[in-house]
């Protein structure tokens, strides 16, 4: 092939503007993504000739090699593993091929430092050469091509490429960074050394460099022809840990997940029996942007006696604790393991079961000893843990132990079991209310009666709530009870004298109730006298078995149908405008306005707004 000049894609246009002119707080990550990227292109190799040994020709020792040349004021990451065909080079260089690069440009903070480390998230790491290099020439050969079938590809990273044909009779990739005047103090062994011990000393594979020797005569030292390995050379998790320096656990741990912040806890474990494997797993301690996507696949990447085969290795780790980082390396698999085959294998199923409980293991030591970790835990990932409840039965009730509130006693980190040790003399149930804010749920007029007589509340906000709540019925004996559900039962907490006064209530505007209910008939399924308001005029209360009316709201917003349920309404006996019905002459406006209303008071959406006003309306002018 000729040389042929093509042009970028556009987004990657723009991401190069970006990495040149903006990532230059941190710039020492350009090493740590092509000796990543190299690590990746000779694991791709161990994983095609598993079915091909003749792809490792006559060089089966992997490697990376890392070379500088002053005078030529060029750096060369080299690696022997699978290599480029020309229509790679053009497909993979010139583009991002899902790239996100838009979810990349929206996620940048502002803080380079922070924005450097989304590089690799998003699958842009060879451009991070562009933050030192004014050029980049890449070298290559694909594994089992012809020695003239090699290609080059170059770049200033303005906006065009070169690519044509060469002859290189060794396979793998050269990628030369010809380096900007600003940075050529990367030209020096001991300043490269130092970047590849901070990030890629876990690299499995040897990353290989010149040797050095001062010359007297000269005064300066000089490159010897013999190489050293510069790098432990050693998968992390095969080492032992008493080896390992948490620093070191951390610097791996932003290896592969591509955060800047250390991780909130980490487990590091040999797991010997029936199925043996090793298993390093990690618990960031931000969530990551996408941690909504039900679809992504999880963190933890899967090897085979050391040897890669799959990132993002689902089966092992159920999707409720999707954002767990880390690496799982089994004994027993076979090499050729495939996705579909991990969701068969019993090996896997005792991989992933042994590894959810490893985690749950940790998120308990953290919420037992480490209360601040935990609460920070919550926060980011609270929710999806919740997803568990319903997912995970065998862990369910370790989940349940690990589930966190607010409530009316607190602003959150309330756990079931700290509600329950505060419960009041003969109550025999947990309380709950659901809606759609906190401040929704702590101002509900069917918490009055509850506040009165101070009766903890627990304060359920989170979309997932509705959801986790069908599944989960009770904790330690205690049945968890809806305060919005069924006819109030406040059981030995409420008195006999109370509970004859609501029947002497209800007796005594019967007729009221009856004409409400015709009046209603549209809206609610029925109307009631209650004991469970206060302050509030009325409220409107599911029946037990009906779905509440804020999962009915969620799930409308979600697009799905929903059952027609009508609510109940309660009303108020003692309140000044339930009395006025008895004696007013706009008795259809009002109780309209009472349903209304209460409708407003617990998230619900009007149907006809404007009627509301306009009866509203009339009654101030009246």
């Amino acid at each position: 092939m000729d040389k042929q000049t093509l042009s970028f894609q556009a987004e990657v246009k723009q991401l190069l503007h970006l990495v040149a002119h903006s990532l230059y707080s941190n710039k020492e990550i350009f090493l740590r993504e092509l000796v990543s990227n190299a690590s990746d292109a000779c694991d791709k190799l161990r994983f095609e000739a598993l079915n091909d040994n003749a792809l490792y020709e006559d060089r089966p020792n992997l490697e990376i090699r890392v070379t500088f040349d002053k005078a030529a004021r060029t750096i060369t990451i080299s690696d022997n593993g699978i290599g480029l065909s020309a229509d790679e080079a053009i497909a993979n260089l010139g583009t991002i091929a899902k790239s996100g690069t838009r979810e990349f440009m929206d996620k940048l903070s502002g803080d380079q430092q922070k924005d450097a480390q989304l590089i690799g998230q998003f699958g842009v790491g060879f451009y991070s050469g562009f933050i030192v290099a004014d050029r980049i020439t890449v070298e290559s050969r694909r594994a089992g091509l012809k020695p003239e079938e090699g290609v080059r590809w170059s770049s200033d990273g303005t906006g065009e490429f070169e690519v044509e044909t060469i002859t290189r009779p060794q396979r793998g990739t050269d990628v030369i960074l010809h380096l900007r005047d600003s940075d050529t103090d990367f030209l020096n062994t001991w300043r490269l050394k130092s970047i590849i011990n901070r990030y890629s000393d876990h690299i499995s594979l040897p990353i290989l460099m010149r040797k050095e020797q001062w010359d007297k005569d000269k005064g300066e030292y000089v490159l010897l022809d013999e190489w050293e390995t510069v790098n432990q050379a050693a998968a992390l998790w095969v080492r032992p840990k008493n080896e390992i320096t948490e620093a070191q656990y951390h610097e791996f741990y932003k290896q592969i997940s591509y955060d800047n912040e250390p991780p909130l806890a980490y487990t590091h474990n040999r797991v010997e029996g029936r199925t043996e494997y090793t298993q390093l797993l990690f618990i960031p301690s931000k969530a990551p942007y996408d941690l909504w996507n039900r679809e992504k696949r999880g963190g933890v990447k899967l090897y085979v006696k050391r040897v890669f085969i799959m990132d993002d290795a689902e089966a092992l780790m159920p999707v409720y604790l999707r954002f767990v980082k880390g690496v799982i390396d089994s004994s027993d698999l076979p090499l050729n393991v495939s996705r579909e085959l991990l969701q068969e294998s019993r090996d896997v199923k005792a991989i992933r079961e042994g590894s959810t409980k490893r985690v749950l293991g940790m998120l308990e030591d953290l919420a037992e000893n480490h209360k601040d970790k935990y609460a920070a835990f919550w926060k980011e990932f609270g929710a999806v843990l919740k997803e568990g409840i319903g997912e995970d039965h065998a862990n369910r009730e370790r989940l349940a132990r690990l589930l966190r509130f607010a409530s009316t006693h607190a602003d959150e980190g309330v756990s079931f079991a700290d509600y329950v040790s505060r419960m009041k003399e003969g109550q025999e149930a947990i309380y709950y209310i659901t809606a759609e804010t906190l401040a929704a749920a702590r101002n509900s007029p069917q918490l009055e009666i509850f506040r009165k007589k101070g009766i903890e509340v627990l304060l359920l906000t989170d979309r997932v709530d509705e959801w986790m709540l069908s599944h989960l019925y009770e904790f330690d004996g205690k049945p968890l009870q809806s305060v919005a559900k069924g006819a109030v039962d406040l059981g030995k907490l409420q008195d006999e004298e109370e509970k004859k006064k609501a029947e002497e209530a209800a007796a005594a505007i019967k007729p009221l109730l009856e004409r409400l209910k015709e009046t209603l008939k549209d809206k609610a399924k029925d109307v009631r006298v209650t004991t469970r308001l206060v302050d509030s005029p009325a409220c409107l209360v599911g029946e037990e078995g009906d779905i509440s009316g804020h999962l009915a709201r969620l799930l409308k917003q979600a697009g799905q149908k929903t059952p027609e349920v009508k609510p109940i309404l309660e009303i108020n006996p003692e309140h000044a405008l339930v009395k006025r019905l008895e004696r007013t002459d706009r008795f259809e406006d009002l109780a309209h306005i009472l349903f209304d209303q209460a409708l407003l008071a617990e998230g619900g959406q009007l149907d006809d707004p404007a009627a509301y006003v306009r009866r509203v309306n009339a009654l101030l002018a009246g």
